[in-house]
């Protein structure tokens, strides 16, 4: 059994949802998603509440039970609430801007780099931090991905693009090895 899978979706207000054979569509405040279920599982919608099950105790259905509970769940918060990722980057003359849907980042490089922006993605830039948001979980964490491997951080200083959350191991360099 899955623990995951077993969970039911609240519906929040404002959120309407269609589904028609395997394909789940959600719309909702923020956007609107769809999205090809796998054929293993069938999601219900009844009393304000969306279920998703097994079509049999089968192990490749059970496999995509858990999977295909958190995709609709998913779905559901990314047009109610949406997903936001942050970036910061450090070192001497970084600097990032956004002009329409165009990400502009100034990385140590000979030139800037220009990272046009996919359709339901928003860049905001504070001080040092770019900010990602969007509906789509998968989108939002494929573009900081990509923003990321632009500059990954290096171990001796920090300099680089990192997530917020995320922590750089340093090394000692050449001093610590005279030791």
């Amino acid at each position: 059994m899955s623990r995951i899978g077993k969970e039911p979706i609240a519906i929040p207000e404002k959120v309407e949802i269609k589904i028609q054979g395997v394909n789940v569509s959600i719309k909702g405040p923020n956007g609107q998603m769809a999205m090809d279920m796998n054929k293993l599982v069938k999601v219900e919608v009844k009393d304000k509440v969306i279920t998703v099950n097994p079509i049999d105790e089968s192990k490749e259905a059970r496999s995509q039970w858990g999977t295909a509970r958190t995709l609709v769940s998913n779905m559901v918060t990314g047009v109610t609430k949406g997903f936001t990722k942050s970036l910061e980057f450090n070192g001497v003359g970084y600097k990032a801007a956004v002009n329409g849907t165009t990400l502009t980042l100034n990385l140590g490089y000979s030139h800037p780099i220009d990272y046009k922006l996919p359709t339901g993605i928003t860049a905001k830039v504070t001080k040092n931090v770019i900010d990602l948001t969007g509906f789509d979980k998968e989108l939002v964490g494929f573009v900081a991905a990509k923003v990321r491997s632009f500059r990954p951080p290096e171990p001796y200083k920090g300099k680089g693009l990192k997530y917020t959350t995320e922590t750089i191991i340093r090394k000692a360099g050449k001093a610590g090895a005279k030791k």
